[in-house]
């Protein structure tokens, strides 16, 4: 993990105020380019310290139990949100051995995954994080002869994983428990966005503290309504364009929230932002083209929930390995919590 450049005032937590962004005049709104070098691939992961990773351990696994958040990689087995191309599985025997191998074909984006830096950029300005163009993505690195690039690939993020504290903030949980009319209304199926002040409320009524560096989860209730939804009403929601999905409201507030606090945020929706976004900006942009934040999607944190009912509290360690795919736009996660 590298330090903060000492070019740019930074507060306790080693960071630049959310004020101060731009940190560089010229640069993209809201965005944090150079703060960690003008070659950083790892954005706000370098805020999981060896330091923080380790408390992160001590202080959150008690018993051991494990769950896995990934979604099974042919959950999404007719047809995609997206059009993303499907899970496909060719097993061959190996005669005349008992042996088998077979061969794994899809979008790693299909399924449960990490958005990585090669995925989202600024859209008016059409650069990456750090400032990458789509020039130098799809083009061939200087020092590596005719190799195609791996510039902001996902293989950066393999070598010490997305590892740390992470804290589920189950919004659907709570909304379901609430009074009628005491909240607002929310369709994951729909553009409604989830507002900061029903997170906080959220995270209040479960006594759940936010830390430095935590990974955030949001259980906004998508793969509970998917559930209850027939075959032709996802294939209506597929063919509709845009899609449109539930998600964490585009407003500078949740901007700042996730700036103060977050090393990199998930949440069980197809796109974690209410999609199309009601701006004229995305969070998508600003979280990995300005900070290089993970976003991760299709997480299935149904499990998750229930055992953090079960011990009564909604933070757990968190260990993430996403594929070293070097170039990669993206990953499966590979990713337990960890009680």
């Amino acid at each position: 993990m590298a330090p903060p450049n000492t070019n740019f005032e930074v507060n306790n937590n080693g960071i630049p105020n959310f004020e101060d962004l731009p940190l560089r005049k010229g640069d993209p709104h809201h965005s944090a380019w150079g703060l960690y070098g003008e070659h950083d691939e790892l954005g706000t992961l370098n805020r999981l310290t060896d330091d923080r990773v380790a408390a992160a351990a001590r202080d959150e696994i008690k018993t051991g139990k494990r769950i896995s958040l990934n979604w099974p990689l042919d959950a999404q087995s007719d047809r995609s949100f997206f059009q993303r191309a499907l899970f496909h599985q060719d097993i061959f025997p190996k005669a005349p051995a008992t042996v088998n191998d077979d061969v794994w074909t899809f979008n790693s984006q299909v399924s449960t995954q990490w958005d990585g830096l090669r995925h989202f950029g600024y859209q008016k300005e059409k650069l990456f994080y750090n400032g990458v163009t789509m020039k130098q993505i799809h083009g061939f690195g200087h020092e590596e002869g005719k190799r195609k690039s791996t510039v902001n690939g996902i293989q950066a993020w393999a070598e010490q994983g997305i590892v740390g504290r992470g804290i589920l903030v189950d919004y659907h949980g709570w909304r379901s428990s609430q009074p009628d009319g005491n909240i607002s209304t929310y369709n994951s199926f729909d553009s409604t966005p989830i507002p900061l002040a029903d997170l906080k409320a959220c995270l209040e009524a479960q006594g759940t503290e936010v830390k430095f560096g935590d990974i955030l989860f949001i259980r906004s209730g998508f793969m509970a309504s998917r559930a209850t939804k027939t075959p032709d009403e996802i294939w209506a929601h597929q063919d509709a364009v845009p899609h449109r999905f539930g998600g964490v409201e585009q407003d500078e507030a949740v901007l700042r929230w996730i700036w103060d606090h977050f090393a990199a945020v998930a949440g069980d929706q197809p796109s974690f932002e209410c999609w199309p976004t009601q701006k004229d900006w995305l969070l998508h942009e600003v979280l990995l083209g300005g900070w290089g934040c993970p976003i991760g999607e299709l997480f299935d944190l149904e499990a998750l929930a229930a055992r953090c009912r079960d011990e009564g509290r909604w933070s757990f360690f968190v260990c993430s390995e996403p594929c070293n795919v070097p170039g990669g736009v993206a990953s499966p996660p590979n990713i337990l919590a960890i009680f």
